[in-house]
């Protein structure tokens, strides 16, 4: 057998033993369906994707734990992939500040190919296995960060070749991949696998399988920031207020949080300059906005903590 030959078979192996790959007999005629019909079939399929995230949450949590422990040590977390998989890890990692009012830096998306792969194509770019470990050592990973690798396939050499450096240099590695017994999961300590089953268009993994990374990476950032303290309930009181919406928002959080009227809740934020962590520290604390403010920097820009601290001197 040629070496083109053996390449070809092995390649065509792998094809047959990717789910992600595989034909969907439910959709072979989507093409010829009526519009309405067709959506009807998409429906369907994409239903099956939330059961597949549900089979999959012990190792979700687990990644979560893992997660919130390295970060409260001052570690950061950070999505490598490529194609859709690393575009949904910048998606996620760039709405981190504005919801969680974090600092960019704690959680940063690696896609390969740089940013202009966001908005561009640049395929190529996932076959180098030398450059994932390169893009990360150019961010300076340390032992106290967090790298979660993201490929539908499971298989993406740049993905794998940034959790491999990741986990030799001590670094907790998790994966978030849509195929078992994959060989990026091999390679990290959390493997989390979603498999909804074959996409609607075969091997378009942008649908099904880019919803389960999604549900996922909400889910690891969402509960990460509620375990760091940047929730309070379930509402948003960290967000940062850079427009009149948010500002809207951040009157009714006031006034949920702190049982104000609308008026005094936008007195205190004016107060504030408008930074809602400290307008919460100010009505709950009985505090000016300096003191607030440097509570809330002790804390580490923790609400509860913040508060707590100015009650007991």
């Amino acid at each position: 057998m040629s070496l083109e030959t053996g390449n070809f078979f092995r390649w065509k192996l792998l094809l047959i033993m990717t789910t992600t790959e595989q034909i969907n007999p439910a959709t072979s005629q989507i093409d010829q369906l009526p519009t309405l019909e067709a959506l009807q079939v998409i429906n369907s399929e994409d239903k099956k994707v939330a059961e597949a995230v549900e089979k999959v949450l012990p190792a979700v949590a687990k990644a979560v734990d893992g997660i919130v422990e390295r970060l409260q040590r001052g570690g950061r977390l950070f999505y490598v992939g490529t194609g859709t998989s690393g575009r949904l890890g910048v998606l996620d990692a760039s709405e981190c500040p504005p919801t969680f009012g974090v600092s960019p830096e704690m959680v940063q998306g690696i896609i390969a190919g740089g940013y202009e792969a966001c908005y561009r194509s640049i395929e190529a770019s996932e076959d180098d296995r030398e450059a994932g470990a390169t893009d990360l050592q150019a961010k300076k990973l340390t032992a106290h960060d967090v790298v979660v690798g993201i490929a539908a396939s499971g298989r993406t050499p740049y993905t794998i070749g940034a959790v491999e450096y990741a986990r030799s240099i001590g670094a907790l590695t998790a994966c978030v991949t849509c195929n078992q017994n994959t060989e990026l999961a091999r390679a990290v300590e959390i493997p989390i696998e979603p498999v909804p089953g074959p996409e609607v268009i075969a091997g378009s993994t942008r649908l099904k399988s880019g919803t389960a990374q999604k549900l996922v990476l909400n889910m690891l950032s969402t509960l990460t920031m509620v375990r760091l303290g940047y929730v309070t309930g379930n509402r948003m009181t960290n967000l940062q207020t850079r427009n009149i919406k948010l500002r809207q928002r951040a009157i009714g959080i006031v006034v949920a949080e702190c049982g104000v009227t609308e008026m005094e809740a936008a007195g205190t934020l004016e107060a504030a300059d408008w930074d809602l962590r400290v307008a919460i520290v100010m009505l709950h604390a009985g505090a000016a906005a300096d003191e607030a403010r440097a509570a809330l920097d002790r804390s580490g820009y923790v609400i509860r903590a913040a508060v707590e601290s100015i009650v007991r001197t």
